[in-house]
């Protein structure tokens, strides 16, 4: 889209994958809430967490985008039962009289200088339209990241499996059906992929696991 490729696009975020690439392209990104946008059609990762979510030049363009692609979906079970939303109607709306609250803790040990320089100028932009910041905390941030990995992995390890080569997805033919399951899965998947299977299939203490990620 800053390349004037397209108009809009449709991206998945799990932990961050339509906002962060549209942060670092200088376009608007945004993780709908839960259920307001079907996932039919994309391929599970982690359940919980997988979203679709709307990337566009403008922030107008991105409530368009959400009214169009929001409400309830009968092939999605996890789609909400919500009344779809006018949501560009709001972006005249003065600001005057809202609350933002400003986690202590995003500003900890290795915050990018520069990011937390634009974070505070648009903080001060928010406080010219009458906007009441409020310093508020997060104490289990510290926790944010373990905790995504452990239901990541393991949604990730869960979602997948189907993928054998038997009924879904690529299917390479071995000598011998775990040759088939080997071949399929370390061809079908790219390494990141198959390092979240692994780490999301990890059996109890006791219990040897491979240690190779492929053939």
């Amino acid at each position: 889209m800053k390349a004037n490729l397209a108009p809009l696009a449709l991206g998945s975020d799990t932990g961050g994958s339509v906002r962060q690439p549209a942060s670092l392209c200088g376009v608007v990104g945004l993780r709908p809430t839960y259920g307001l946008v079907s996932r039919y059609g994309l391929v599970a990762f982690a359940s919980s967490l997988d979203q679709i979510g709307p990337l566009t030049k403008t922030v107008e363009d991105c409530a368009i985008l959400t009214e169009i692609i929001s409400g309830h979906d009968p092939n999605d079970s996890t789609s909400a039962s919500v009344e779809r939303r006018e949501y560009s109607e709001g972006l005249d709306r003065p600001l005057k009289g809202r609350r933002v609250g400003l986690p202590k803790e995003y500003f900890g040990e290795g915050l990018d200088g520069e990011v937390k320089e634009k974070v505070l100028t648009a903080v001060g932009l928010l406080k010219g339209e009458r906007v009441e910041v409020v310093d508020v905390s997060l104490p289990h941030t510290g926790k944010s990241i373990a905790t995504y990995y452990v239901l990541c992995t393991a949604e990730a390890s869960s979602n997948l499996a189907r993928y054998d080569g038997v009924k879904y997805g690529l299917r390479k033919v071995g000598s011998d059906l775990l040759d088939n399951y080997l071949l399929t899965r370390t061809q079908g998947f790219g390494a990141e992929v198959r390092r979240r299977i692994l780490l999301g299939t990890s059996s109890p203490p006791g219990i040897t696991m491979p240690t190779t990620v492929g053939r």
